[in-house]
């Protein structure tokens, strides 16, 4: 029986025996077919795309939440938990060397078979050592556990950078929406104002009546009450991106308008392989390999653990002879510990590791589904939202025309003034409608980069 252990081990030893499924990258289910080619896509995707804007003030403000931002801080320190956790087991398939030195001083006992001496000193110095051989791949498993978490962590700060750097440009791209909405808001408000004033001098003078004063006073009113209104979601805005550029509360500095900011393109359609890229998914595939490895150290359990110590140096109780070979002290010694009746613990510990396992794979699985919607949803929104967009400005220059010649007809008494201002409340609905509208495209565009992931996180790590 010996012989068979001693034969089993050193097979083991040799064989590089490891306990616990290897992992193997799950078979997912992708789209057939795609419009573009990888190559035309990835080079879409792993470009600083937001500089295409050709907003310096953009730039800068990504500049900065990348180097203040506290979430951002915070993944990266737990980038360096997982780190730290990572060699410390790995560590321990290395020996295990320490040293220890002491001083006592005793007095044996008077009233014993052999009565002891004066009371005396004894000093002693080691150095020990203790090593874990990993015969099972114990050790070897948990250091892939851990260097998958480590990915994983990494992954999650990548994450963090991803959708700080998506927010810090979709929120710009809202605050000078709502900068353009309110000046069309104030520009009404004025354009209503002088109306009013003008219509207030006629009725004086008798050539209109109240009613026509009061219907263009109902509309300065509605304009009026917008303004405010639109400020305090400009102020809640500015906020918001301060709060990501790891600020306080402030005003937030303006670049160009949303009419100036140069849009970038991107294909209607993308090639699967590039979700690969993406921070989310690498981090559950990375869940999953430690989630399998675990299974390896669990099961490993049910074998012995054997581990070598050691012990080498003096000891004396007359310092004179501290360094003297007669004093010299050595041991070596092995351990083995090895589970008898348990119970069910290290069944219910497999048990545990591979339900866990399973429900890392589902969540892998579920990850990759989520980014393929989160992807469809960004184009759609995106192309879609263009063609909306091309048709509210076209229906704000018509509004525009009726309103023109709705005056016109209005000054030389061919149609009454509830015309033109039904002509002026369509037009300034329509109007910020369509900026609406454009905001939204244009945040649907950085979330097409969002969801695709890419080579553009590096050159954001590198800001």
């Amino acid at each position: 029986m010996r012989k068979l252990l001693y034969a089993g081990i050193a097979a083991c030893v040799l064989s590089g025996c490891v306990i616990g499924p290897d992992y193997q990258r799950p078979a997912i289910e992708t789209p057939e077919s795609w419009t573009i080619s990888y190559d035309t896509a990835a080079g879409m995707t792993d470009v600083a795309w937001w500089k295409q804007f050709n907003d310096p003030v953009l730039d800068e403000l990504i500049t900065t939440s990348l180097t203040d931002n506290l979430d951002l801080m915070a993944a990266t320190a737990r980038v360096d938990q997982f780190l730290g956790q990572w060699r410390t087991t790995r560590s321990e398939a290395f020996p295990q060397v320490g040293a220890s030195a002491g001083i006592s001083r005793q007095q044996d006992t008077k009233t014993g078979l052999a009565p002891g001496r004066s009371p005396y000193n004894t000093y002693s110095g080691a150095l020990q050592a203790s090593w874990e051989i990993d015969f099972w791949g114990r050790i070897r498993r948990a250091t892939e556990a851990a260097q998958a978490e480590l990915m994983a962590s990494e992954a999650g700060r990548r994450t963090v950078l991803l959708t700080l750097v998506s927010n810090v440009a979709s929120n710009y791209i809202v605050l000078r929406g709502l900068d353009r909405q309110l000046e069309i808001a104030k520009e009404t408000e004025q354009t209503y104002a002088d109306s009013m004033h003008i219509f207030n001098l006629r009725h004086k003078y008798g050539t209109v009546s109240m009613v026509e004063v009061s219907q263009v006073e109902s509309e300065y009113e509605d304009a009026r009450q917008l303004v405010p209104l639109i400020e305090a979601q400009i102020a809640q805005q500015e906020h918001l991106l301060a709060v990501l550029l790891g600020k306080n509360p402030k005003a937030i500095l303006r670049g160009k308008s949303i009419d100036q900011l140069t849009i970038p393109g991107i294909p209607s359609e993308l090639p699967s392989q590039l979700l690969e890229q993406r921070p989310d998914i690498i981090a559950a595939e990375q869940a999953l390999i430690a989630a399998n490895a675990r299974i390896g150290v669990a099961r490993a359990l049910y074998y012995p653990n054997i581990s070598l110590t050691g012990a080498l140096g003096v000891e004396t109780i007359h310092s004179d002879d501290l360094f003297d070979s007669d004093s010299g002290i050595w041991g070596i010694g092995s351990n083995m510990l090895a589970p008898i009746f348990t119970f069910g613990n290290i069944e219910g510990q497999v048990l545990t590791a591979e339900a866990q396992q399973r429900e890392a794979l589902y969540n892998y699985r579920q990850s990759i589904i989520s980014a393929f919607r989160d992807v469809e949803d960004a184009l759609v929104a995106t192309t879609k939202g263009r063609k909306s967009q091309e048709a509210q400005g076209r229906r704000v220059k018509a509004l525009q025309t009726y309103s023109r010649l709705s005056k016109a007809q209005y000054d030389i008494g061919t149609t009454s003034y509830l015309q033109v201002l039904d002509a002026n409340r369509s037009l300034f609905s329509s109007e910020l409608d369509y900026v609406q509208t454009q905001t939204t495209v244009i945040t649907s565009l950085v979330d097409v980069y969002r969801s695709m992931g890419g080579g553009w996180l590096d050159i954001a790590d590198q800001q």
